[in-house]
This record gives C-alpha cells, sequence and structure tokens, in this order.
C-alpha cells in the first residue's frame, strides 16, 4: 500500500471529518487477507479519482478508537465521509465502490 496515505486516531479529525473533499476511508489491518486484496484497487482509484475524493487508509491494529466509534466490525470496511458525516459505507469489490462513489466524481 504506496500512494494513499495512512491516518490515525489522532489525525482522524483533520484529515477526514475537517477535510473539504469526500474522504474515503479504508479501514484495515495487515493481517487481514481480503484487505491487501482491495489495496490495489483503493491504489488504483485515488491514482483516477485522487482530485475529486481523498483516499486514506487507518490500520486498525495500531489505531481502535475511531473503528469503535464508527461502529467497524469487520474489516475490510470502506467509509465515505462527507462534511464529517458517513455518506455510506462500501462493500469492498470495485463496481460496488465505483457505484458508491458516482455522485462524488
Amino acid at each position: 500500500m504506496g500512494a494513499v496515505p495512512a491516518v490515525t486516531d489522532a489525525s482522524f479529525d483533520q484529515d477526514v471529518l475537517k477535510s473539504s473533499k469526500p474522504v474515503l476511508v479504508d479501514y484495515w489491518a495487515d493481517w487481514c487477507r481480503p484487505c491487501k486484496q482491495i489495496a490495489p484497487i483503493i491504489e488504483e482509484l485515488a491514482a483516477e479519482h485522487g482530485d475529486k475524493i481523498t483516499f486514506v487508509k487507518l490500520d486498525t491494529n495500531d489505531n481502535t478508537a475511531v473503528p469503535t466509534q464508527y461502529g467497524i466490525m469487520s474489516i475490510p470496511t470502506l467509509q465515505l465521509f462527507v462534511n464529517g458525516q458517513v455518506a455510506t459505507q462500501i462493500v469492498s469489490a470495485k463496481g460496488a465502490i465505483l457505484k458508491a462513489l458516482d455522485a462524488y466524481l
């Protein structure tokens, strides 16, 4: 996971909730095989649509407060934040991701 920047519990408020653009948060962990499978898709989408939507990742191993606050019960989970609010929660298939982001692209 290279081009998609990481956010933390400490930076989440500034990087996600106060962002002027929509932000897609990829909740992941290094032991999660499906997380690793969607990582290249998130990277690709960030490269293609990063001018309209900010893409970030949050490691749930090292950051537990935000996932708890937003009810993340399993990973991978993707949430799109718009104006500091969860606009949608997304199943991790590329088609579902693009469909959910379509209104913002």
